[in-house]
């Protein structure tokens, strides 16, 4: 098969070191020897023959010298090895020509080389073994191939690969009657399709891809290692997938949620809790009100201690800016020895009321009253907020501003996802799989 893809390409090497199999293959291809280049030939053989019988300076040779000046120019002006692709074959022709007899012009070169006294000045012999080893080769190489009635060339190489292809589909059909036969499940269709990469070698066009079967095989047999090339493949394929599912999910998703805020989905979610579906609980309790709770008893008993002198300064700002602004602690500071009564007292008041609203907030969380009061107050600030949040005008700027936030989402992070999120992910997945690997 690649020989024969090659043919062509390969025919000029061929044709000087195997000439017998030029010979053998050429009707393959169709290729024929180029009638002009062919006669032009043997016109040469004819001169060389007659100067063998009449000599150099004879009429015959004269009319013979003048016959393969015309046929030069003919061949300059017709180019028949433009039929073969082979343009350059002729311009290299012409460049030799040119530089054996010292003409800027191809038409000259080949009239002064076939000129009885040129050819008698540089002597007949040196010249005739420069044309038949430099110039014979190259136009001897030029062909042309027949035309089917199709307007195509002529290409025999299907009947000798019909013997092959006979082979490969027998082949085929036995080893997905095997499969069919292995897994009943499948139909035949099925079946074929698990050995999909046969299909290329029974196909009688694009012969070349029938290197994907071939290599296939030589890996299932193990005699062709391609793991790193299949890893490489799957790890591109994978971050390439992923990159475009993550995008299009992520954009899909924000885009849904945009879709149910704009057509208020949410705000009846929130606010009619008869419309939502029944909530299904795993373990019989509410696990947001469980987490509320938690957060509150480390709020109060783990966080506020560590913050409390940060309160304390607050609270002590607070107080002495206010009591600045009194006349009264004004004209007391104004008296001697009552200048830092001011500032003692609110240092006093502001370790009272610390410790005091505290022990309060302490003491709420562990009397039963004063948790059912805490209760009372947050339901009531939860209807009232949800009595603000369903009047028209605050809806509907919290909905755009949601929109608008899930917008910068989007476009911020989403859309950046490809930047190197997946690849990082992908490597990190590699990495856990060499440490399977180890252990």
């Amino acid at each position: 098969m690649f020989f024969d893809l090659s043919y062509l390409y390969a025919r000029d090497f061929y044709l000087q070191a195997i000439p017998s199999l030029t010979q053998l293959y050429d009707p393959v291809k169709g290729v024929k020897p180029h009638p002009s280049t062919e006669n032009y030939l043997q016109q040469v053989e004819n001169l060389e023959a007659q100067v063998i019988t009449s000599g150099l300076r004879s009429p015959e040779v004269e009319n013979q010298l003048e016959r393969l000046s015309r046929l030069s120019w003919q061949i300059i002006e017709d180019n028949p090895f433009a039929v073969a692709d082979k343009s350059s074959t002729l311009e290299k022709i012409q460049e030799e020509m040119r530089q054996r007899t010292g003409f800027n012009s191809a038409r000259d070169a080949f009239a002064q080389f076939w000129n009885l006294d040129y050819l008698e000045n540089a002597g007949w012999q040196q010249e005739i073994g420069f044309w038949n080893s430099d110039i014979r080769p190259l136009i001897k190489a030029n062909y042309y191939r027949d035309i089917n009635r199709f307007g195509k060339f002529i290409d025999y190489f299907w009947l000798i690969d019909l013997p092959f292809v006979l082979i490969f589909a027998l082949n085929f059909l036995s080893r997905t009657y095997q499969t069919s036969r292995r897994n009943p499940q499948l139909n035949w269709l099925e079946a074929m399709l698990r050995r999909w990469y046969d299909i290329f070698l029974l196909l009688p066009f694009a012969r070349w891809l029938r290197v994907i079967p071939v290599t296939v095989r030589l890996y299932q047999s193990q005699l062709l290692n391609l793991d790193p090339f299949k890893a490489q493949i799957n790890r591109d394929f994978a971050v390439g997938f992923a990159q475009e599912i993550t995008e299009m999910v992520g954009i899909q998703v924000i885009d849904q949620m945009q879709n149910s805020i704009q057509k208020g989905d949410v705000s009846r979610w929130l606010f009619q809790p008869e419309s939502r579906r029944p909530y299904v609980q795993i373990n019989n309790q509410s696990e947001l009100q469980v987490i509320t709770a938690r957060l509150v008893k480390v709020s109060i008993y783990d966080v506020i201690p560590k913050i409390q002198p940060d309160i304390a300064a607050l609270i002590h700002h607070t107080i002495q800016s206010t009591l600045n602004e009194s006349p009264v602690i004004r004209q007391l500071q104004m008296f001697p020895g009552l200048n830092q009564l001011p500032n003692q007292l609110i240092q006093q008041l502001t370790e009272n009321l610390t410790n005091s609203v505290y022990k309060t907030l302490v003491k709420a969380l562990e009397d039963p009253v004063g948790a059912e009061i805490t209760a009372r107050l947050t339901k009531n600030f939860r209807d009232a907020l949800e009595i603000e949040l369903q009047k028209r005008h605050n809806l509907q700027e919290l909905e755009q501003l949601l929109v608008d936030m899930l917008e910068e989402i989007k476009i911020n992070y989403v859309k950046n996802i490809a930047e190197g999120g997946i690849e990082k992910t992908v490597e990190e997945v590699e990495n856990l799989q060499r440490k399977f690997n180890i252990y």
